[in-house]
């Protein structure tokens, strides 16, 4: 684990770059100047923007160019929503395969886009879905940020029977100076009570595999950038490609884990 202070002294020894977005290029509410900076350096080469958020890749695409990130900064997104979008309309891995039509959505009506253009049918009531879609914690319930305000409506879940989709595996994420329960935090209690989970997202080797078919580079020559080691950092791990752990994110805690970035650095900069 090399500690740096900018990329600049690394940059030339790879031809693509994965990048994580909460945490590295934005705060959830504005941009990361020396972050934008830094994809401004690295023009011409592929950037592929990897994120976890609940949402199909436009949606997402969308959400950064009203926050100002411009398009001509990166080359690609992938996000967790939209591999949940390709999963339920292909259904070809047998955990999908066996679900049904009818799904109950846990999460704000804002990522519904993950099941827009489907043959799927939402349910207002557990007892009546085949399975669950979790994309998170829904805004307008009494307290987002609090776990507790959610197990009510896991428990319902769990009555029925559902198996969940979780859209989003992160746990927790600091949107500008408040901290927020993401829904791998309720896959996680919903797995913990017996709970049938499958999650879409880092660090699932598959989608690692999308994000290299993508940038058309060779493993050896990309380099992964993110704040979580639960996720960036072990995905990287596990696609057998080089990391860059950014400290100053969500997950700036963990120092005492097993895993081992090849760089570490405050924050993303040139």
């Amino acid at each position: 684990m090399r500690h740096i202070t900018g990329i600049s002294g690394i940059a030339a020894d790879y031809d693509g770059f994965i990048v994580d977005l909460w945490g590295v290029v934005h705060d959830g509410i504005t941009p990361y100047p020396g972050a934008l900076h830094c994809l401004e350096q690295l023009a011409g080469r592929p950037v592929l923007l990897l994120s976890n958020a609940p949402r199909r890749s436009a949606s997402t695409q969308s959400m950064l160019r009203r926050m100002g990130v411009p398009d001509r900064l990166y080359t690609h997104i992938l996000t967790s929503g939209e591999a949940t979008w390709l999963a339920l309309r292909d259904r070809a891995h047998p955990w999908f395969a066996r679900l049904g039509a009818r799904v109950y959505h846990l999460g704000p009506k804002r990522d519904r886009n993950v099941l827009e253009g489907l043959d799927l049918t939402l349910v207002a009531d557990p007892a009546a879905a085949d399975f669950m879609l979790n994309t998170g914690p829904d805004d307008d319930v009494d307290d987002p940020r609090d776990l507790a305000t959610f197990i009510p409506e896991l428990d319902r879940c769990l009555a029925a029977g559902l198996p969940m989709i979780c859209a989003n595996p992160d746990l927790v994420v600091m949107r500008g100076e408040v901290r927020l329960i993401c829904a791998g935090l309720l896959a996680q209690h919903y797995a913990a009570q017996g709970g049938d989970v499958f999650s879409l997202g880092k660090p699932d080797p598959a989608i690692y595999a999308m994000a290299l078919d993508m940038l058309a580079v060779p493993p050896g020559r990309v380099l992964a950038i993110g704040d979580s080691l639960r996720t960036d950092i072990a995905g990287a791990a596990g696609a057998g490609i080089d990391s860059l752990w950014i400290l100053g994110g969500i997950h700036a805690g963990d120092a005492t884990t097993h895993l081992d970035p090849t760089f570490v650095m405050p924050a993303l900069a040139w």
